[in-house]
């Protein structure tokens, strides 16, 4: 069966049936091409927003198309189809969104973002207060608090001990969540 591209996928999220719900399948690692073939084969509409990944090897380069989402597959089925997907090996946890309505609208969004080739990438949600750590640059490793979350991060960096910081900008791109 042909899986859609994403094109067609946000032109389909444009109408939100009654009987169809979004559920959103948690699955085991590196399986969400193999949850999406399965619902493909039983006939159950599927959505696996991904992007280009670029990898040079030595003579040559080669594209890859990623999950822009790892570990997540959005599934529009009605409610007895749904229990035979939480009977699949590849499945985790099948969850299902409160407000369908706003799901849909904010799936749509990424998935017409995707469809425009635009530089789309995964951002982890970064709060004020959250402990993140450095994943780049000279201060790899560096663990601390965002304490400003306005352009550049200010990320504090506490001696509790003796009840001091250091503050640190960093860009949001270089860190990642503790």
């Amino acid at each position: 069966m042909r899986v859609p591209d994403q094109k067609e996928v946000v032109d389909r999220l444009e109408i939100l049936d009654q009987e169809n719900l979004w559920f959103v399948a948690h699955v085991r690692p590196r399986c969400e091409k193999k949850l999406q073939d399965f619902c493909h084969r039983e006939g159950y509409s599927t959505t696996l927003p991904v992007f280009k990944s670029v990898k040079k090897y030595r003579r040559k380069k080669v594209d890859f198309l990623k999950p822009l989402f790892p570990g997540y597959l959005f599934v529009h089925v009605d409610r007895f189809s749904a229990s035979k997907i939480r009977q699949n090996q590849y499945l985790a946890n099948l969850l299902e969104p409160p407000d369908q309505f706003e799901f849909a609208s904010q799936l749509q969004q990424i998935l017409a973002a995707l469809s425009l080739d635009s530089e789309v990438r995964l951002c982890p949600n970064i709060v004020e207060g959250q402990r993140v750590r450095i994943k780049l640059g000279p201060l790899r490793g560096v663990e601390g608090v965002v304490i400003q979350r306005q352009g550049a991060l200010e990320i504090q960096l506490r001696l509790d001990f003796i009840g001091q910081a250091a503050a640190l900008r960093v860009d949001a791109d270089q860190v990642e969540p503790v």
